[in-house]
């Protein structure tokens, strides 16, 4: 899965009605993909189109690869132009983005009403919780999976990443334990939707991970299939389906696509070497 969990600081406050993916046939791609089932609050899941940067983060980039030398980076101000499109794009223009280091675990930041606005992005973490409607909780990917969660009422809000470490982690569900404590109503519906991430055919994994996955999930074709060699595949995307509905999720919305497959539409890790932009999911309370 991608490396490099920093925040590029300048994701700060200040478009199409969230619902379905808007592109028509035969024009472009899409730059941001929504589920209904979030059509209640402002999110969206980005694509790599419809942004400033250029080269490699062509060109709705948000992150850069910790690897990758300064010279070599996106900059500052072509990202803080890509935040302005997004909030935009989802009509909360004054709205301030938090982020964290994402260091593929299982914590989780809560921020509450009251709290200061967005943690440092130093914080290590790979999901944020929030019920502050002055900001927007955000997460980045380029292969891995990002979940928005919602309570139906719209008033807490989760944004998780979870590659094969944060499924095992547990990450999501984390997350979720976190919107019911923040809630005043601790049996509040929650509904969730998961963006696009490598699939399940791209992601050839080797013999610890396919162990971690059956020791989690049994021998679910499903979720993973052995191969060769001692190597094998597993889906992200059903793995975080089963965890979310096992742990009491009203309804989760599957969007589709492949970023390793789809280079036009979509950052991959694995599918650029490394030398790739991220996408962001991004989610606010009503």
């Amino acid at each position: 899965m991608e490396r490099g969990g920093e925040a590029v600081s300048g994701a700060k406050g200040g478009g199409e009605k969230p619902g379905i993916d808007r592109a028509k046939s035969g024009a472009v791609p899409a730059a941001f993909l929504y589920s209904m089932l979030l059509s209640h609050v402002p999110h969206a899941f980005s694509t790599r189109v419809g942004g400033v940067s250029s080269g490699c983060f062509a060109s709705l980039n948000f992150g850069n690869p910790s690897e990758l030398t300064s010279d070599r980076r996106d900059t500052v101000a072509n990202i803080e132009r890509n935040w302005a499109i997004v909030r935009d794009a989802i009509r909360t223009p004054r709205r301030r983005v938090a982020q964290v280091h994402q260091v593929h675990g299982g914590d989780v930041v809560t921020l509450r009403a009251g709290d200061d606005p967005c943690p440092e992005p130093s914080v290590k973490a790979d999901a944020i919780v929030t019920d502050q409607a002055s900001i927007l909780a955000s997460v980045r990917v380029a292969d891995c999976a990002p979940v928005l969660l919602a309570s139906e009422d719209g008033r807490v809000v989760a944004a998780v990443h979870a590659g094969w470490r944060g499924v095992i982690a547990g990450t999501a569900t984390n997350a979720l334990l976190a919107m019911h404590a923040m809630h005043a109503d601790p049996g509040a519906r929650i509904v969730a939707a998961i963006g696009p991430c490598i699939s399940m055919a791209a992601f050839e994994v080797g013999p610890e991970v396919l162990e971690a996955f059956e020791a989690r999930f049994g021998n679910d074709a499903s979720i993973l299939r052995r191969g060769d060699g001692g190597k094998g595949h597993v889906d992200l995307r059903a793995a975080l389906r089963r965890q979310l509905l096992e742990a009491g999720v009203a309804d989760v919305d599957v969007l589709e696509g492949c970023t390793k497959s789809e280079p036009e539409r979509f950052f991959s890790h694995r599918g650029q070497s490394g030398l790739t932009g991220r996408m962001v999911a991004v989610i606010g309370v009503r």
